[in-house]
């Protein structure tokens, strides 16, 4: 994986691109970094994945937590895309990573060819109840020390839940304890989990590009209902069902991948 910094509003962004070929951008979800993009990006393709880690990610400062918001990693994410003169390129996301490659498609429809949102955790509302397990645990963050707030979560009926139906998330959800440092994991759980994509469903069926939505069950997260509305909203997108990471880590990436490159050899020429 090669990085570089991208310079948004002062604050110095990492960009890292997986990949040989033709550019597209493929976006990080919340506390996530470049790395979970790059594991489900089939190689060989003939394009490269170009992730800039959000504000409070992987290897980009963080700056005000005032500024924590989907709108604003948007923003950046337009900043580097005009900057890279990447135009018209297609863009992709998972999780919030789709939530702020939806916006920018909506926003800025020169920028993009093609859009592929993966696992969808938002359509049109901000605060979607399937958030709440992340504004839960900023909760804990708030109040109790990390290895205490842990504690606690690992006796809530949420975690018992998700332990049952969804043992991937919940596996997720315990790494937030750990995640350094704690101030922003905190401050990114509770601001991203309220937040939404600024979009509505009228601007949704407005879309004129070709997409592709991708999601899977045993995802309290990113509902698999949630992804297919959200296909259902966009004439004519496709939408592909993966295994869940619940089920199988290796057939979640190896059909993750098997999605995004048939959905991009349309764009070869």
């Amino acid at each position: 994986m090669e990085r570089d910094i991208h310079w948004s509003e002062g604050l110095a962004l990492s960009v890292a691109t997986c990949g040989k070929g033709r550019p597209m951008v493929f976006q990080h979800g919340l506390c996530g970094d470049a790395s979970q993009p790059a594991d489900v990006f089939p190689n060989g393709i003939g394009w490269s994945a170009v992730t800039l880690e959000c504000r409070g990610h992987g290897r980009s400062e963080a700056g005000f937590p005032e500024n924590f918001s989907i709108a604003s990693f948007a923003n950046d994410l337009i900043s580097l895309i005009e900057a890279r003169d990447f135009t018209p390129m297609p863009l992709a996301g998972i999780s919030m990573g789709a939530a702020i490659a939806l916006r920018v498609a909506v926003q800025r429809p020169d920028l993009v060819s093609a859009l592929l949102l993966a696992r969808p955790a938002w359509l049109d509302r901000a605060a979607p109840v399937n958030m709440q397990p992340n504004f839960f645990i900023a909760g804990l963050l708030r109040d109790h020390p990390p290895a205490e707030a842990k504690e606690i979560f690992d006796r809530s009926q949420l975690a018992v839940a998700l332990a049952e139906d969804a043992p991937d998330n919940l596996a997720s959800l315990r790494g937030f304890f750990t995640r350094e440092p704690v101030e922003t994991t905190r401050e990114l759980l509770s601001r991203i989990s309220m937040d939404g994509p600024g979009v509505d469903q009228e601007d949704i069926a407005a879309l004129r590009v070709p997409v592709l939505v991708i999601g899977n069950a045993r995802d309290a997260v990113h509902p698999l209902g949630m992804a297919r509305k959200l296909a259902a909203l966009i004439p004519g997108a496709r939408f592909a069902q993966v295994t869940s990471k619940s089920d199988s880590r290796d057939l979640y990436r190896s059909g993750f991948r098997a999605a995004v490159a048939s959905f991009l050899q349309d764009f070869l020429p």
